[in-house]
């Protein structure tokens, strides 16, 4: 299993979460995508590959995940 170098990362977070500090922020690395909890930046990451990602948005849009 091979890792990512998230070292340089550059984290971004959503433009709605402005002032909000539980967050979740993403970065694009390499071939990857990875996903942290911004109140935890040296915590665990999960790391999916571009179409596991866009999997994901699509799931969002669609309200797969809505309750």
């Amino acid at each position: 299993m091979s890792t990512t170098d998230l070292t340089n990362a550059e984290w971004r977070k959503s433009s709605y979460s402005a002032t909000q500090t539980t967050c979740v922020e993403v970065a694009q690395v390499d071939e990857v995508v990875a996903v942290r909890d911004s109140k935890d930046p040296t915590g665990p990451v999960l790391v999916f590959t571009p179409d596991e990602w866009a999997a994901f948005l699509a799931g969002v849009r669609d309200g797969e995940f809505n309750h």
